[in-house]
C-alpha cells in the first residue's frame, strides 16, 4: 500500500511549515503556533474526502481501533467477532480494553463470512468488527442486517482499504465508527498515524477526549481542563499530521494509478484457466492495492511460490498462509495468550477457546492465496515483463503438476 512512493515537496513543505513554528504538539501553544494547526486541517480534509461527519486522528491504526471500541462503549467481558485473516493490531486492540476478539472464517473475499459470523454471536456479543483486508471490502450489507438482527455495533477496521468504496460510500464511515492507519506503508501515510471516522457526534468527543488522557477539551486554557473520565495518550504529533495532509491531496491521484496496473497485471494473470481472483463485494470500490488470487490447490500454490523465489520474483507477492503477520495459523502468542501483562483468569479462558477452534474453511482458502502488491512506480513494460514471469513461472508448475497426475 504504497503511499510512500510518491513522495515529494509537497510532504516537505508541510513539515518545514510545523518545523518553522517549533511547536510539534497538536494541543495548546496557540500563540507561537502561528495559527498553523495541520492536524485540525487534516481531520477536515479526512472529512471532506471521505464523507464522515466527524474525524479523531490518533498515534496510530492499532490506537484508532482501541479508542473507538473504548468510545462505543465496549469493554470487559465483550465479544468481538472478527475474522481470522486481519493482523495482529485488530486483536490486540481488542485485547487492549479487555474484550474478548472472536475470530471466525473467511469466504474468498478475504473478509467475514456472514454465516460464520451469525454462528458466533452469543450473548456476550458487543460488535462485529470486518476487516477490509488487501484494499477491499467485507459484505457489508449482509453484515449491517446482522447488526440490526441482533442489536450489534459495528466498527469497521478499514486500516487496509484507503479509498475503497462500498455502494457508493468509503469504507470506514459505513458502521457505527471506523478506522484507518496511517502507518508508513498504508495507502496515504503520516509516517505513524491513524483515525477514527464516526457520523455520530457523542462517539466524536468521546474519541476526542480519550485519546488525549480524558481532556474535555472545552476551555482555553489546557491545564484547566476537566477529566470526565480516564483516557490515554494516543495523539498524533503536527509532524506526522503535516505529511498526512500533503498525503490526503494525492489520494486519487494514488487510487489512479493503482487501479491502472492492477488492470494491466491481473489481465496476464487472468490468461492462466487454473487462476481464481478473490470475490469483491463492489467490484467498482475495489482500491486495487492488491490483486488476491487462487490457485486450485495447497501443493500448487506452494511449489509456484518456491519457483518465483528460485526466479527471484516473489518480492510484492505474499502467501499469507505461511505468514506470521495476518493469519491466524502463525498466531501461537494468542493461541496461547501469551502477554507480558497478565490477563484476568477470565479473559485468557475466553481468548484460548476463542482462537483455538478449527479453521479448516479458512485454512483451505488462504493456503491457496497469493496476494500480489501493486506498485505505483511500476512503468508499462516493468508491468509487462513482471506479469510475463509470473505467468511462465505459475505455467511451469502447473504443466509439472499436470505431468505428476
Amino acid at each position: 500500500m504504497p503511499g510512500f512512493e510518491l513522495w515529494g515537496e509537497e510532504e516537505r513543505k508541510e513539515v518545514n511549515d510545523v518545523l518553522g513554528t517549533g511547536i510539534l504538539m497538536r494541543y495548546g501553544f496557540d500563540g507561537p503556533r502561528k495559527g498553523m494547526w495541520k492536524s485540525k486541517e487534516l481531520e477536515k480534509a479526512i472529512c471532506e474526502t471521505f464523507g464522515a461527519k466527524h474525524s479523531q486522528l490518533t498515534s496510530s491504526g492499532t490506537s484508532a481501533l482501541t479508542t473507538a471500541m473504548a468510545a462505543l462503549g465496549i469493554g470487559a467481558g465483550d465479544e468481538i467477532i472478527m475474522p481470522s485473516f486481519t493482523f495482529v493490531a485488530s486483536f490486540e486492540a481488542v485485547l487492549s480494553i479487555g474484550a474478548i476478539p472472536v475470530l471466525v472464517d473467511i469466504d474468498e473475499s478475504l473478509t467475514l463470512d456472514p454465516e460464520a459470523v451469525r454462528s458466533a454471536i452469543t450473548h456476550k456479543t458487543k460488535s462485529i468488527m470486518p476487516v477490509h483486508m488487501c484494499g477491499s471490502m467485507a459484505d457489508l450489507e449482509a453484515l449491517q442486517t446482522i447488526c440490526k438482527e441482533n442489536d450489534l455495533l459495528l466498527l469497521e477496521d478499514a486500516c487496509q482499504s484507503i479509498g475503497a468504496t462500498y455502494k457508493g460510500n468509503y469504507v470506514g464511515t459505513i458502521g457505527d465508527a471506523g478506522t484507518f492507519s496511517f502507518d508508513f506503508v498504508k495507502t496515504i501515510t503520516c509516517g505513524e498515524g491513524g483515525v477514527v471516522m464516526t457520523n455520530d457526534e457523542s462517539v466524536h468527543k468521546k474519541c476526542d477526549e480519550y485519546s488525549d488522557h480524558g481532556h474535555d477539551h472545552l476551555g482555553a486554557d489546557r491545564g484547566a481542563d476537566q477529566h470526565p473520565f480516564l483516557g490515554y495518550n494516543f495523539r498524533i504529533s503536527e509532524l506526522h499530521a503535516a505529511v498526512g495532509l500533503a498525503q490526503i491531496r494525492k489520494l486519487h491521484t494514488f487510487l489512479n494509478i493503482q487501479k491502472k496496473n492492477h488492470e494491466a497485471l491481473k489481465n496476464t494473470l487472468a490468461q492462466i484457466p487454473e487462476i481464481s481472483f478473490r470475490t469483491i463485494p463492489d467490484p467498482a470500490g475495489d482500491s486495487c492495492t492488491f490483486i488476491s488470487w487462487f490457485l486450485p490447490t495447497e501443493e500448487i500454490t506452494r511449489a509456484v511460490v518456491a519457483e518465483m523465489k528460485a526466479q527471484n520474483i516473489l518480492a510484492g507477492n505474499f502467501y499469507w498462509y505461511d505468514n506470521n503477520w495476518h493469519y491466524i495459523r502463525k498466531w501461537d502468542h494468542l493461541k496461547n495468550a501469551s502477554s507480558l501483562n497478565a490477563f484476568s483468569h477470565d479473559l485468557k479462558q475466553a481468548v484460548l477457546e476463542s482462537v483455538n477452534k478449527d479453521f479448516t474453511a479458512s485454512d483451505t482458502i488462504m493456503s491457496r492465496c497469493v496476494s500480489t502488491s501493486i506498485s505505483l512506480l511500476w512503468t508499462e513494460q516493468q508491468i509487462k515483463e513482471k506479469g510475463e514471469r509470473m505467468a511462465a513461472a505459475i505455467k511451469k508448475i502447473l504443466g509439472k503438476s499436470t505431468v505428476s497426475k
